[in-house]
């Protein structure tokens, strides 16, 4: 098999590894390298300067021992295989480079032999791009969980970013469908990472050119909807791996069905896009604007709102503690209210010094007040025509979009106690057992999640 013929396998098998992260790491240009990383950097996306920033997202090898049975190269896959030799890699990579088609690399793999063998691959090709290129460009690898620490230790010197899939929300759904790993195989290189990552910072305070170990940081990728897990584990173990592991980003995958199995969602099933949708906007709130997961979902409500935001949710479940004057409230108090961001909250905290701020004051500052007007005040006034009644503001965060996911036809209107009744809605139709359980209740408590260890 040619390697034209490899690539087209292996960046097809690669395509379900998450991927669109910003890079993390500014490094310019060197005399005598090729290459540079940029902070802003984005596979398969935009930079802020316009520029498309792409990586080479290919695997190692689609071989693999496991015979995990959500992947598309389990081992009992009927499936064209198919491996890189490490030195074809590096020259297509660097190759791809010169011709300005790629300014990086996303490298993951299958199981090889086991994972030791499987690691030596990856790093010889990453070194002969290092070592002999002199490739100065970004480099995001996935670690084999189950390699020996020592192998772990030299591709994090060698890469920018490291990520280990964590796969499953529970230690249930890892045993049911992937049989052969662990929880303890998935963590180990978790908590080496991070603690080469904290060591290596307290050198370069010592040594300024201490070579660097993975300084764009670890992140990691859960499956959604491969098994019956609610909204509230799968984010209760998002905060306690950012919390215990220093977590870049956690990736949310929607379950895409690959192979027939009576263990897994049905081929014709739909994945849950807008599920992993709200996932990744309740992960913005904990990462950037102060919730905590059991505030978003708890055991009583287990599951997210599908048909609005989380923000806007916990809104409309608060509104004791609204409206808010805009020209009195705290930064943290700001981010609480729906339809003002990160940045549009630091920009009323400075505005607001220079002078009492308006409705029309707010809007130029970037605020959203088709959300926000139900839950502020500017100057002691309540935004013109706005009535502050739970329907009315439920009626007025939803969109035309939401508004066609609502039991129209019945005639019904819709009513504030509706907002947590999914199947209402919806339209009165029960999510199936890989979507969303109404009656599940989680055992997950206040520094504790369901994967096998304590936070």
């Amino acid at each position: 098999m040619d390697v034209l013929e490899k690539l087209a396998i292996l960046t097809d098998a690669a395509k379900y590894d998450v991927a669109c992260t910003s890079s993390g790491v500014d490094r310019s240009g060197q005399p005598g390298k090729m290459g540079s990383a940029v902070a802003s950097g984005i596979c398969h996306s935009f930079a802020a300067d316009g520029r498309c920033i792409s990586l080479l997202k290919v695997l190692m090898s689609n071989q693999c021992i496991y015979d995990c049975k959500y992947c598309v190269n389990r081992a009992s896959r009927d499936t064209a295989r198919t491996a890189f030799a490490p030195r074809e890699l590096a020259d297509l990579t660097i190759n791809f480079y010169r011709r300005n088609y790629i300014e990086g690399l996303f490298l993951s793999s299958g199981v090889m032999k086991n994972p030791d063998y499987t690691t030596e691959r990856m790093i010889e090709a990453i070194e002969i791009l290092r070592t002999e290129y002199s490739f100065n460009g970004y480099i995001h690898v996935k670690a084999i969980p189950g390699a020996d620490n020592a192998l772990i230790q030299r591709l994090g010197l060698l890469v920018d970013r490291m990520s280990v899939n964590i796969e499953l929300p529970s230690e249930t759904g890892l045993v049911k469908l992937a049989p052969q790993k662990t929880p303890e195989a998935i963590l180990r290189p978790m908590a080496l990472i991070r603690s080469g990552i904290e060591e290596n910072t307290s050198d370069l305070t010592l040594y300024r050119h201490a070579p660097k170990f993975v300084p764009a940081g670890q992140s990691t990728q859960m499956i959604v909807g491969a098994t019956p897990d609610s909204d509230h584990r799968i984010l209760s173990l998002s905060e306690g791996l950012y919390t215990k592991y220093k977590l870049k980003r956690v990736f949310f995958s929607a379950y895409t069905p690959v192979v027939e199995d009576k263990l897994l969602p049905s081929l014709f099933s739909a994945p849950p896009l807008l599920r992993e949708h709200r996932l990744y906007q309740a992960d913005w709130l904990m990462r950037f604007y102060g919730f905590s997961a059991g505030e978003i979902v708890d055991a009583k409500n287990p599951n997210m709102n599908l048909a609005i935001d989380p923000k806007c949710n916990w809104a409309l479940r608060h509104l004791e503690e609204f409206p808010i004057e805009i020209n009195r409230a705290t930064y943290e108090k700001l981010l609480r209210v729906p339809g003002i961001g990160v940045q549009s909250a630091r920009r009323i905290i400075q505005a607001r010094r220079a002078g009492s701020l308006s409705f029309e004051g707010l809007k130029k500052l970037g605020v959203v007040l088709k959300r926000a007007k139900f839950f502020v005040t500017c100057q002691g006034r309540i935004f013109e025509g706005v009535v502050i009644q739970p329907d009315t503001v439920l009626r007025g965060l939803l969109s035309k979009n939401d508004l066609k996911m609502l039991p129209a036809a019945s005639g019904e209107q819709l009513s504030f106690t509706d907002v947590p009744d999914m199947a209402r809605i919806m339209g009165g139709t029960p999510v199936s057992a890989f979507g969303y359980l109404p009656e599940e209740r989680t055992r997950v408590h206040a520094g504790q999640y369901e994967f096998g260890i304590h936070i």
